[in-house]
């Protein structure tokens, strides 16, 4: 599993790319690929945990999803999980 981390802000090319971005994650998670997303409570970042073997199958899913290169999404960390509890 993987854990992204965005840091968002509220630019009209970030809140124009969000349903799209949105309905994306919505059809990961249905194949199982993602587990659970959503913005922190402050509106500040993002979270997505994905469920895939490797750090390319997460940047393949990123580079499929406009949002992530859209004006006011700065990446800021992805880093491989281990949960033991789930």
């Amino acid at each position: 599993m993987f854990i992204l981390e965005v840091a968002i802000s509220p630019t009209p090319e970030r809140l124009a790319a969000r349903p799209a971005h949105r309905e994306l994650l919505a059809e990961q998670h249905r194949q199982g690929k993602v587990l659970m997303a959503g913005p922190l409570a402050d509106d500040t970042a993002a979270v997505v945990i994905w469920d895939v073997d490797t750090r390319e199958e997460v940047e393949a899913l990123m580079a499929s999803d406009p949002y992530y290169s859209a004006n006011g999404v700065e990446t800021t960390s992805i880093r491989e999980w281990a949960p033991f509890i789930v």
